[in-house]
């Protein structure tokens, strides 16, 4: 029973100290930013390597995600007999949910394991300390940029998961199993507010684009300067931002409702 408690405190502190260390990091990378702004030709090579590099598992997902959502919401809704309404059910789904969720699971593994991994592969073979010896920050300057492009980078991809979403659910709903296409658009037009809707898809992708690249970066810096290091950094980083970006989906959903 001591042990357990032993391990139980050790556990809990552990745990305390590296979030309390991830939310000073985080703060360093907010007061550097408006610096970081005026290089913006980090930022764009950051977004590329971040956004563009990682447009076709988001496309590719996009589609498929949309397709399923339109043949399980024409088997649902006919049902009820009202299949037509499967551009709203679609429209909501991908707005307010899939999009910026599966977005942020998709950009954890692809562009968040890659900014771990190279930022630690940095700290392992001593490239971060041999800028620190120069009197470079490497915070500023290799940090900082990695995390505003991938900031920038989430909401651009999960507009575009959105959108071709839209498209799957589309092609599925209308052109296989026979929606009226006026009706797909019609019914969605009305029922997708904005304000309360877009807006709201839009504020959880910025929230998951800081969260996602915030723990990228922060493990990758903090990696152990190790080849096993850079592994566990990378794996933790997968691991923990698809854990927060669902916790912080509940909490947003629950205080926009």
């Amino acid at each position: 029973m001591k042990d357990l408690l032993s391990d139980a405190w050790f556990t809990a502190r552990e745990f305390l100290q590296t979030f309390g260390a991830s939310q000073l990091f985080l703060l360093r990378l907010l007061m550097l930013t408006p610096r970081a702004l005026l290089r913006p030709g980090l930022i764009v090579q950051q977004v590329y390597a971040t956004g563009a590099m990682s447009l076709v598992i988001i496309m590719v997902s996009g589609l498929f995600v949309g397709m399923v959502l339109g043949l399980q919401g024409v088997d649902t809704l006919s049902r009820f007999g009202s299949e037509e309404a499967v551009g709203t059910f679609a429209g909501l789904s991908l707005i307010k949910e899939l999009g910026p969720v599966v977005t942020a699971l998709l950009f954890a593994g692809r562009a968040g394991t890659a900014l771990a991994s190279e930022i630690g592969l940095m700290r392992a073979t001593d490239q971060l300390s041999g800028m620190e010896m120069m009197a470079v920050d490497p915070i500023k300057r290799i940090v900082v940029p990695r995390f505003i492009g991938g900031v920038i980078s989430m909401p651009l991809l999960a507009s575009v998961f959105t959108a071709v979403g839209l498209f799957g659910a589309y092609c599925v709903a209308v052109i296989v199993m026979g929606v009226d296409k006026g009706e797909f658009w019609s019914q969605m037009q009305p029922n997708v507010d904005l304000v309360r809707d877009v807006l709201n898809g839009t504020l959880k992708s910025f929230v998951f684009g800081v969260a996602a690249s915030m723990l990228a970066v922060f493990e990758g810096y903090n990696a152990i300067p190790t080849a096993e290091g850079v592994g566990r950094a990378t794996t933790r980083t997968v691991v923990i931002t698809s854990i927060v970006v669902l916790v912080l989906d509940f909490m947003i959903t629950a205080f926009t409702l």
